[in-house]
Formats: C-alpha cells, sequence, structure tokens
C-alpha cells in the first residue's frame, strides 16, 4: 500500500512519520497533608496554589521514547503547607520515521500535550482523595514551554562558550 504526498508522488506507506501511545503511567505519585485534620475544616479563604510542570524525555530502545510529566501542586497559607501533590505521570511512545529535527518538537510539545488530560485528572482526584475540592489544573501551553527551554539552552551555550577553558 503507497499514499501520495503534496508532490503527487507515491510512498510506501512504511515510511510515513508516525507516533504511536505504547502505554501511560503513574510512575511517582505523593500526597502530603501536614495539617490535618485542622487542614480539612473550613477556613475563611481559599489558600495559595502554586503549579509547576515539568517535561523529560528519555530514550530508551531504537524507536522507544518514554516522555515524563512532572507535576508539583502545593497549596499554601502564609508558610504553611495546607496540602502538596507531586506526580511523575509517563509515557512509552513508539516513534517510526521522524526526522531528527522533529524529535525535540514531537517529544517535549506533542507527547506531553497527550498526556496531560490524564495527568491533570490524577492531580484531581488525588486532592479530592485528600479531603479537598477538585484541583483543575488550567490548559499548559506546552509550545511555549519548549520555547523557554530551547532559548535557555541556547543562552547557556552562549555562556559555555565565552567561558575560559577549564572553568567549570
Amino acid at each position: 500500500m503507497s499514499e501520495v504526498r503534496n508532490d503527487g508522488q507515491a510512498t510506501p506507506a512504511g515510511d510515513q512519520p508516525n507516533m504511536s501511545v505504547v502505554a501511560q503511567y503513574v510512575k511517582d505519585l505523593s500526597f502530603e497533608n501536614p495539617g490535618a485534620p485542622a487542614s480539612l475544616r473550613p477556613r475563611q479563604q481559599s489558600p495559595n496554589i502554586n503549579v509547576s510542570i515539568g517535561v523529560e524525555p528519555r530514550q530508551l530502545s531504537g524507536n522507544e521514547v518514554e516522555v515524563e510529566l512532572r507535576i508539583d501542586a502545593r497549596a499554601s497559607e502564609g508558610e504553611t503547607v495546607v496540602f502538596a501533590i507531586e506526580l511523575v505521570y509517563a509515557g512509552l511512545f513508539r516513534l517510526s520515521n521522524i526526522p531528527q529535527k522533529d524529535l525535540g518538537p514531537l517529544t517535549l510539545i506533542e507527547c506531553p500535550r497527550l498526556l496531560f488530560p490524564f495527568a491533570r485528572q490524577v492531580v484531581s482526584e488525588a486532592a479530592r482523595h485528600g479531603g479537598f475540592p477538585p484541583l483543575l489544573i488550567d490548559p499548559i501551553d506546552f509550545v511555549s514551554l519548549y520555547r523557554r527551554r530551547m532559548a535557555a539552552a541556547q543562552q547557556q551555550a552562549a555562556q559555555d562558550q565565552q567561558a575560559p577553558p577549564g572553568t567549570p
């Protein structure tokens, strides 16, 4: 079987770029409620909630890559932690015929974009099971995260080139 490219030329179907999700899973989950049961009582105002997101791809074998989506959510009142959730939600992806230049955007944008709704649900349920209202994380702009990561890498490379030899 073959497919027709934009230029009208036929290509074998096996040469087409392909990404498939082999598995997705909770790799690590931690929920802390250090002030329980007092932290579960009604409060005058909502706690301050900070959420940080990280993405770490890791080449496993040939055409398989594991992508970890790390979510750290902390609710606090002043210096007091009300609850903390740390989640590493991962996916195993099989990548075929992906050009080298596309691997970064694919593993740092598209893969976490596929994982995010499921990780968001795990965080929401962890908060709810801890006695709090579900924590609904806003959608994440993985393109913006990717651009910041690339800019930081370029800045680091420029600094490394300016450093004298033998400097750590």
